[in-house]
Parts: C-alpha cells; sequence; structure tokens
C-alpha cells in the first residue's frame, strides 16, 4: 500500500464521504486522497435546458463551501465538448467529455473489478484521475496503468496525480487498444463505456484475469459486463446486478442523426407497446435485436433509424387502443425488435444480470439463461 500522503486534519467533508464506505476495503483510500485536487479550480453544473451548462468556480466560493461541492457523492463535469471548466468564458453548450465520476459509483466499479493488493491493473479512460489513485493508494504506484484519449484531459490529471504523490504508468492514446507496454494484466477496467469488446484488451489480460466495462449500445441500452479470460483466449461471464454505465468511448458513438423523420412504409399492427422500450431492460433487449439502430422520440411515438442503410420504423397510437408501426428500407428494424422482445418476455422478462457474453477473436455473442441459450451477435 502507497501512503505518499501525511494523514493530518482531512477536511470534515472528506472524513463524511469516507465514513460512508465504512464497509469497503476503498474506504482508506477515499480518506487518504484528497478530490480537490482532482477538480481543479471548475466544474460545470447543469441547467434546467440540459444541454447548456454553468461554471461554477473555485475562486467564488470559501474554502470551506468549495471542499462540501468537492466531497459531495455527486459526478462533476469537468469538460464540455472538449471545452475544460477553467477554460470557459460562460454558459457552454454540448455534451460532457469529461468528468469526476461520484465515488460512490468509482468504488462500485473497483469493487465489482475484484481488485486485490497483489493485481497488476491497467484502467482504460484515466479521466481526472482520481480513481487512478485511489488504486495507486491500495495497490502501489507500479501495478497501476492508466490510458486517456483526451490530451487535455490526460495532461490535467497526470498533474493531479503527482500532486497527490503518486506515480503510476500513464500514457496517452487510443484506450480501446489497450497498452501492450505494460500487458499483462491480472484487472482491465474501463471508465467508460464500449458497444463491444475491443480485441487488444483480450491479449493484454492474463489467461484467468478479468475485463470489467460498461457496455451502452446506439440506442442507449446499457449492461455491465463482468469477463474471465480462459487460457484459449476467449472471455466469458455474466453481467452484473448493477445497472453501472459512464461516458461512451467516442469511437464507439453512434452516428449523428438527421434532423427530420418523415414515416415511411405500410403500416401494420405492432405485436409490442413501444412504451416497452422507456424500460431499461427492455430497452437493453431491444438493442439487442436491432444493434445497427438509433432511438428518437419516446412511449408510443418510437422512431428507430439505421443510418447506414437508411432503414427507419417508427410507431404511434392506434385508434383502437393498440399500436400501428411503419418500416422503411433493407433492415426490418421493428421486426427486430418485437423478435428480441418476445424471446425476453417468454424467459420473465429477467434483468440484465440474467444474460451473459461470450467473447473470441473473431465474434461476440450476447446470451439468455446459460451459453446455450437464445443468443444475439454484437457488431464487433
Amino acid at each position: 500500500m502507497s501512503t505518499p500522503q501525511t494523514p493530518t486534519e482531512f477536511p470534515s467533508p472528506r472524513n463524511a464521504l469516507a465514513d460512508t464506505f465504512s464497509n469497503s476495503s476503498w474506504r482508506h483510500a477515499i480518506e487518504f486522497v484528497a478530490r480537490e485536487l482532482f477538480l481543479g479550480n471548475a466544474v460545470f453544473q447543469s441547467t434546467e435546458y440540459g444541454d447548456r451548462w454553468d461554471v461554477i468556480r473555485r475562486v467564488d466560493m470559501s474554502t470551506d463551501d468549495w471542499l462540501c461541492l468537492v466531497y459531495r457523492d455527486v459526478t462533476w463535469v469537468t469538460q464540455v465538448n472538449g471545452i475544460m471548466a477553467e477554460q470557459a468564458t460562460g454558459r457552454t453548450s454540448g455534451v460532457p467529455t469529461s468528468s469526476s465520476t461520484m465515488p460512490s459509483l468509482v468504488v462500485r466499479m473497483l469493487e465489482a473489478a475484484q481488485i486485490r493488493e497483489e493485481d497488476k491493473v491497467l484502467e482504460i479512460g484515466t479521466g481526472t484521475g482520481y480513481s487512478t489513485a485511489l488504486m495507486c493508494y491500495r495497490l502501489g504506484d507500479s501495478r497501476v496503468t492508466s490510458i486517456e484519449y483526451d490530451p487535455a484531459v490526460a495532461a490535467r490529471a497526470h498533474n493531479a496525480i503527482q500532486a497527490a504523490g503518486y506515480t503510476p504508468t500513464l500514457a496517452v492514446g487510443d484506450g480501446l487498444a489497450g497498452y501492450a507496454d505494460s500487458a499483462e494484466y491480472d484487472r482491465l477496467i474501463a471508465t467508460c463505456s464500449v458497444r463491444y469488446i475491443p480485441v487488444p484488451w483480450m491479449w493484454q489480460v492474463r489467461d484467468g484475469g478479468t475485463i470489467t466495462t460498461p457496455m451502452a449500445g446506439w440506442m442507449g441500452g446499457v449492461a455491465f459486463a463482468h469477463l474471465t479470460l480462459d487460457d484459449a483466449g476467449n472471455a466469458y461471464g455474466r453481467f452484473l446486478s448493477d445497472d453501472l454505465y459512464f461516458m461512451t468511448a467516442r469511437p464507439h458513438l453512434p452516428h449523428p442523426l438527421a434532423s427530420t423523420l418523415v414515416p415511411r412504409g405500410e403500416p401494420r399492427e405492432s405485436k409490442i407497446d413501444p412504451n416497452i422500450l422507456d424500460d431499461s431492460t427492455g430497452l437493453f433487449v431491444a438493442q439487442l435485436g436491432a444493434p445497427s439502430a438509433q432511438r428518437a422520440g419516446l412511449g408510443d411515438e418510437t422512431i428507430l433509424l439505421d443510418v447506414a442503410t437508411g432503414s427507419q420504423a417508427s410507431t404511434r397510437k392506434a385508434e383502437d387502443g393498440g399500436w400501428v408501426v411503419q418500416q422503411h428500407g433493407p433492415l426490418r428494424l421493428w421486426d427486430a425488435v418485437e423478435d428480441a422482445i418476445g424471446i425476453w418476455r417468454q424467459a420473465g422478462s429477467p434483468h440484465q444480470s440474467s444474460f451473459g457474453l461470450t467473447v473470441t477473436p473473431s465474434w461476440q455473442r450476447v446470451w439468455l439463461g446459460d451459453v446455450d441459450g437464445p443468443s444475439w451477435d454484437l457488431p464487433a
């Protein structure tokens, strides 16, 4: 265990946060690692407009108020559309591209990965560096490697980690390619969501090692994977019961959608209620059936689009109380969704944790119940 900091007078908000993890093996790391080092001097706060962000600056607050903000168990956005909070000149529009994840979520991720003191860990997505520092405290610097895609985010994380007194291996590059220079790893964890498991990760984790990552598809359905590598170079495991996810890795984000859609195709009665896609597991299952589709709309008026082929499906409420669907293009998106939802319902509509994932160098497949049960290929 590495303890470069001197545990003198901790700010009371830090103690209060650490006390919430009294039963966790990560409690002392939360107590020792100063989160304020990783938030910098400003953070973004969401507004009532959703995609617009105001800046909260440290200089505008007392030290006590700033520390109370820092040690709240919330996620603080530190970058929007590539603009760091310190650099923002006013209200900023866009989507978050980096953040300091709420500590409880960070701890859940580390616990789910079953990290032990003797493990060598690769972290995909350094972000602010806070979780990197937590691992350095518990495992020691030499056992932690972290890679970040965004150079500006990586540079700030490097400075914060050094200020905290740690010197892990830090790299700037495509985390989807892993970091072969320090392989092999006992544990690989991703603090970003992926659409499928990148094959280089499989090459860099030892036999018997694990990959723990949130997964997110183009409809927005999510699952939390914990996979074990076998001696043949394959990985397998069930999704976990936690509905845990992070920002999606930029190369795995969906293509931009057109701003307008005119429903096309012969209308027919829908076999399912489109509102089922408002359920988190229902959305995950629908996404398995139509993995190349993106979703727009909600409830009765759901729209699915496949940008590559121009295929589309749109639903609406029928006068008789049912639902009507129209489809157009080479992919029958709604047919595929209906089939997947039907299989899931026959199994009792279970949570994502009833599904599992098998990954090989040539294909990746989600299955329901067990490896011989109904299955769907991921677009890997």
